[in-house]
């Protein structure tokens, strides 16, 4: 959806990230009088001609709502409107950064969780009583609607609304083409408190684990591949990544066990072993408990065509 006073990282995130994935269908919908508009030196906003009229939103099966500026203004009626009648008719609703306040205005947060860029959480929490703002959080869901932060959040959003509709290994793909990894889940913290100084980066400890997945690995081994000590070694990767080491060591596992059911037909022992579960019993005893469902559920639920499947979004 073309807003007004939109923020150009905010459109365009979605807009490329989507819009490159075969399985949708991008439509740029609005009003073209109502965001257009001159924008001056230092100004994030941009001026967007939409190819196809509000009206079109109604044919979205996924509305996605970007950020813009000056968020305690709300957007004009009719863009409020095509929202709820959207999440009437059951699509999926999406709110990048700001774009939660016109979300919030048109009524269909009531009652349910959201979150936007940190900046504006209080502003969100004082203008909209109605809706349960989670802070530090990259995106939150409550059921067909979906809130993110900021911009890197976006990217975050669009990468699980792929790996919803299409998996996790279109995802992983989807990711690659913007150099980002689609491991964060809604729950890693916006920010931290403390800025990493230079010698606590820890992506090389990450690469190494990745490489290493289907070994045990325990955090005292983490640690010394990063040549600190383990009490400083978990301060300073909850910093980078917001996660204890062994969550995120878990996180990693189920994703590339997902990927393999997605991908091919080996046996849960097989997957197991190369994911660095052990056994098939211990694979699915994790992976009912981070993904709600059994393995062999969550082959089965894998469209065979998927990427080939149209799905319309505006």
């Amino acid at each position: 959806m073309a807003v007004p006073r939109v923020i150009g990282l905010d459109f365009s995130i979605p807009a490329h990230i989507l819009g490159s994935c075969d399985g949708y269908r991008l439509m740029v919908c609005g009003d073209a009088d109502a965001t257009a508009h001159r924008p001056v030196p230092g100004d994030l906003t941009v001026a967007i001609t939409p190819a196809h009229p509000l009206s079109a939103v109604g044919e979205a099966d996924i509305v996605v709502v970007p950020g813009f500026d000056r968020p305690e203004v709300p957007l004009p009626p009719a863009y409020l409107d095509a929202i709820r009648v959207s999440a009437d008719h059951g699509a999926r609703i999406v709110g990048i950064c700001t774009g939660t306040f016109a979300l919030a205005a048109s009524g269909v947060l009531d009652g349910r969780a959201a979150t936007t860029h940190w900046q504006y959480l209080s502003l969100l929490r004082e203008r909209y009583p109605r809706v349960n703002v989670v802070e530090n959080t990259l995106f939150v869901e409550e059921g067909k609607i979906l809130t993110s932060a900021g911009a890197g959040a976006g990217i975050d959003a669009c990468l699980y609304l792929i790996s919803s509709d299409y998996g996790s290994a279109a995802a992983y793909e989807a990711g690659k083409g913007v150099v980002a990894a689609p491991a964060r889940s809604g729950d890693h913290r916006q920010y931290v408190d403390v800025l990493t100084p230079p010698r606590s980066d820890l992506s090389r400890t990450r690469a190494w684990v990745m490489e290493n997945l289907g070994e045990p690995i325990t955090v005292q081994q983490m640690a010394a591949h990063s040549n600190l000590s383990r009490r400083t070694f978990i301060r300073h990767f909850v910093t980078e990544t917001g996660l204890p080491p062994m969550r995120w060591v878990v996180l990693q596992r189920i994703l590339s066990a997902r990927r393999l059911l997605e991908t091919s037909d080996w046996p849960m022992d097989r997957i197991a072993a190369a994911t660095g579960f052990g056994s098939g019993a211990n694979l699915r005893s994790v992976f009912r408990r981070e993904v709600g469902t059994t393995p062999n559920a969550y082959r089965r639920s894998v469209p065979t065509e998927a990427m080939s499947t149209n799905r319309t979004g505006s």
